[in-house]
């Protein structure tokens, strides 16, 4: 997941990932800016948070309703 702290739906994103347990590396953009230009060739987007799945996909800005189905979907839930 590529995020930064002071980004709403990345905060959002980190709660339910973990509250659900979900395992996964989280890439500070402010503490690590030159990660912003591999979350953009992720997603040809500059929004955040880009959060990539183990089946090779990603999503940007999901909603909890989204990232939960998506979570279920590549078996991490």
């Amino acid at each position: 997941m590529y995020g930064a702290e002071w980004c709403i739906d990345c905060r959002r994103a980190k709660t339910l990932l973990d509250t659900k347990g979900v395992e996964f590396e989280y890439i500070d953009l402010e503490a690590i800016p030159s990660a912003a230009d591999a979350a953009l060739a992720i997603s040809g987007r500059t929004n955040i948070p880009v959060i990539t799945f183990p089946d090779g996909t990603h999503q940007v800005e999901p909603s909890n309703a989204d990232l939960e189905a998506k979570l279920v979907e590549v078996g991490v839930l």
